[in-house]
């Protein structure tokens, strides 16, 4: 009798080891399914960040002047992108008077070849 006992004790051992394992095997495939889907998710945010930061470079700048300095805006005339070391009254009067409108630039490159010219 005690024999049959040991067995059973041993087949029920045998087959929780085996249950367990099985739902460990489970969990984790379900657990690295989620995380590619999260890296799928954060891939496709990354991008659509990327497109909308492209996006807003491209629609242009605003120099203002504050303080006497010169700030650089985006489209929106809210958002500061830049502030400069650029003094408004070293600057020559034709570009005084556009930066204190508001003087538009319509890409990065034109905007760093104003900025290189006008500082130092």
């Amino acid at each position: 009798m005690n024999k049959k006992y040991s067995i059973g004790f041993f087949l029920v051992t045998i087959l929780a080891l085996v249950l367990i394992s099985g739902a460990y095997r489970f969990s984790y495939e379900k657990a690295k399914e989620r995380s590619l889907e999260e890296q799928k998710t954060e891939t496709k945010q990354e991008q659509a960040v990327a497109a909308e930061g492209e996006a807003s470079k491209e629609e242009g700048y605003y120099l203002v002047d504050i303080n006497g300095y010169i700030v650089v805006y985006l489209s929106d005339k809210k958002t500061i992108y830049e502030y400069t070391d650029i003094l408004v009254d070293e600057l020559p009067v034709s570009v005084q008077t556009e930066i204190e409108t508001g003087k538009y630039v319509e890409d990065i490159q034109t905007l760093y070849g104003f900025l290189e010219n006008y500082s130092s």
